[in-house]
């Protein structure tokens, strides 16, 4: 059945104009394939611009506007004058595309847009890892008591499927542990040391190619990985882990003399992020960790993430692809939008 959505995006950077220019391109199949109808009648983004069209926004001149540095309100496609604020609060959305920086320290303003939104019924389809990992129980009771749907399968790994994995790949199946790969630089920055450049020759490298930020803090230091093994011991393993209980080191302390000594034992190095049950209490963990060729991360290299669950009857089950990227991203929000209209189809 055929249902259409007002659909409005906080955050018009390489994410959200991602998530545009899929659903501009895929319009047609959406509606045909799943009956998925939508305008986007509202973007925000203090650096893009802000607009609102209750009609609905032409996303193709949107698009063109991010890229040449125009402003959305001097398009004239909409209203000028809106705020993220007042597009949650005045745009009568269905679902909100939230698409802001991460902040691990206070969760902003994410975290404000995301209670907002579903103490207003609005459903939230979310990468941003900050309110997932310092809020994710208070979020899940907040949109249960407003019959409001949260999504954020981008938060681990992008558009590589984690949840729906979970999901629907592995009903019923009892989940011990979760270990992954799950922060691109860090794995680039150890593959090229495992070819014998120093670590700030790799980093070096990964800032020029645009997989390491000018300040790779985040990455290096394991608090981007720190974030997603929260977001996976609390909604997977049902924890309820602040990302300050979680013990997390970086890649920062390993030489080049340690990864050739891994070499001389037939290992790699890898920045593991691990949850897990331990006598009926939720844990997690990143570290950095020498593993051989019988571990299913051994082979991950590059820029590729991946996460393996340990199941009581499959055994080990690993899903390998990109974690980052404008379009992965995007998906990651599209496949969010397909399963909250899913939901709302089966509750008719």
């Amino acid at each position: 059945m055929t249902q259409s959505y007002k659909i409005g995006i906080i955050g018009f950077g390489t994410v959200g104009q991602g998530i545009a220019e899929i659903l501009h391109l895929k319009r047609k199949s959406l509606e045909e394939t799943y009956g998925f109808r939508f305008q986007v009648v509202g973007i925000a983004d203090p650096v893009k611009g802000m607009v609102y069209n209750p009609e609905g926004l032409d996303l193709a001149k949107a698009l063109e506007a991010a890229r040449s540095g125009t402003r959305l309100e001097d398009l004239g496609i909409g209203e000028a004058g809106w705020d993220s604020l007042k597009l949650i609060r005045e745009g009568a959305l269905d679902i909100l595309l939230e698409i802001t920086p991460t902040n691990l320290q206070t969760g902003g303003p994410g975290l404000t847009h995301l209670r907002e939104a579903l103490s207003r019924g609005i459903h939230v389809a979310t990468t941003n890892k900050g309110p997932i990992a310092l809020a994710y129980p208070e979020l899940k009771a907040l949109a249960d008591q407003h019959g409001a749907i949260l999504k954020f399968e981008g938060t681990v790994l992008s558009g590589t499927p984690v949840f729906n994995l979970r999901a629907y790949g592995l009903p019923a199946a009892s989940i011990r542990e979760i270990r992954g790969i799950v922060n691109g630089t860090t794995n680039y920055i150890l593959t090229q040391m495992a070819q014998g450049k120093s670590y700030e020759e790799a980093l070096k490298e990964a800032q020029a190619k645009g997989y390491a930020e000018t300040d790779p803090t985040a990455d290096v230091e394991g608090h981007d990985a720190l974030a997603k093994a929260v977001i996976l011991a609390n909604v997977i393993l049902g924890g309820s882990l602040h990302p300050d209980q979680v013990p997390c080191t970086g890649i920062t302390g390993i030489t080049l003399e340690d990864v050739q000594t891994a070499q001389q034992e037939g290992k790699k190095w890898k920045l593991i992020a691990r949850a897990w049950v331990e006598d009926g209490t939720v844990k997690a963990e990143v570290r950095p960790q020498k593993i051989g060729p019988e571990d299913p991360l051994y082979a991950i290299d590059g820029v590729m993430n991946a996460v393996a669950f340990e199941t009581d009857v499959l055994g080990s089950v690993t899903i390998v692809g990109p974690g980052a990227g404008s379009w992965e991203a995007g998906y990651a929000l599209l496949s969010d939008m397909i399963e909250i209209h899913r939901i709302l189809q089966t509750r008719r």
